[in-house]
């Protein structure tokens, strides 16, 4: 059995440490790019499973290949209704949303 290393610390701890407590503005900059960065990556798996270029899926949605590589590359942030768009039209799928308090 190894032994277990002391200096670990979980990721929530870590952001504490960095970034202070949830509530205080640099934590909640950070947990907001988080969540833009993510809606990015899971855009880009889906377009992937789907077997489609970034092109292909602009042509579908309406919009153009660029502003597509932006939303999945979190250089650009997308609307609600745009994402809708994008994963019923483009992806053939169902956006579901949800709020946590």
């Amino acid at each position: 059995m190894k032994p277990k290393n002391n200096k670990l610390i979980t990721l929530d701890e870590f952001k504490e440490k960095n970034y202070g407590k949830r509530g205080t503005k640099k934590r909640d900059e950070l947990e907001a790019g988080y969540e833009n960065f993510k809606i990015g990556v899971l855009l880009q798996e889906a377009r992937l499973q789907k077997g489609l270029t970034q092109e292909e899926l602009a042509e579908k949605v309406g919009t153009t290949k660029s502003y597509i590589s932006k939303i999945e590359n979190d250089i650009k942030e997308v609307r609600i209704s745009t994402l809708q768009k994008i994963v019923e039209l483009g992806l053939g799928g169902h956006l579901d949303l949800s709020i946590k308090l």
